[in-house]
């Protein structure tokens, strides 16, 4: 956590509520540690932000979260750089045509997880979010429903996102 902490107090002052809201949505409440974690963790890949990525693997080890699922955040941050773009191009293009192709794109990775699809998925989901992609988000977000999972974890997962997104934004304000 030691690290984590550090690089919240580095964000700028523009960044105060971030500072906050980053502290507030890592604390468990309807997502467990490694469900908060993961989400976290794959959020920081798809912001493509080292400092940030190493902080929070750090303050997930921190709490025991088992590397599977660090490996999981990793797939689905790279596995929906491919798709949202691929998707969200299928969507704003407005042309039924490319909706009538097949994508031929390999996703294996996503039927072999190593902590467990329910999670994966979430991850998938989150992500989908901060890419904007409508067709993911709402794939993923009914597949996380049905493994039993609630609005409530989906809507705690995308303010994960969203605060890990604007952490991201926020370090890069320090480089400029």
């Amino acid at each position: 956590m030691e690290k984590l902490d550090a690089l919240r107090t580095s964000l700028p002052d523009a960044a105060r509520d971030i500072r906050l809201n980053l502290e507030n949505v890592l604390k468990p409440a309807t997502l467990e540690t490694a469900q908060v974690y993961g989400v976290a963790v794959a959020c920081a890949y798809a912001a493509r932000t080292p400092k940030l990525t190493e902080a929070l693997i750090a303050a997930a080890k921190s709490h025991d979260v088992p590397d599977g699922v660090i490996e999981d955040a990793k797939a689905a941050a790279i596995l929906m750089a491919m798709n949202n773009v691929y998707y969200r191009f299928r969507h704003i293009s407005g042309k039924e045509a490319y909706s009538q192709k097949p994508a031929r794109l390999r996703m294996q990775r996503i039927n072999q997880v190593t902590s467990n699809k329910a999670d994966f998925e979430l991850f998938c989901l989150a992500v989908s979010a901060i890419n904007n992609c409508e067709t993911c988000v709402r794939s993923h977000e009914a597949t996380v429903l049905g493994h039993g999972m609630t609005e409530d974890h989906v809507h705690d997962a995308v303010r994960i996102a969203a605060t890990v997104h604007a952490a991201a934004v926020g370090l890069e304000t320090l480089d400029v």
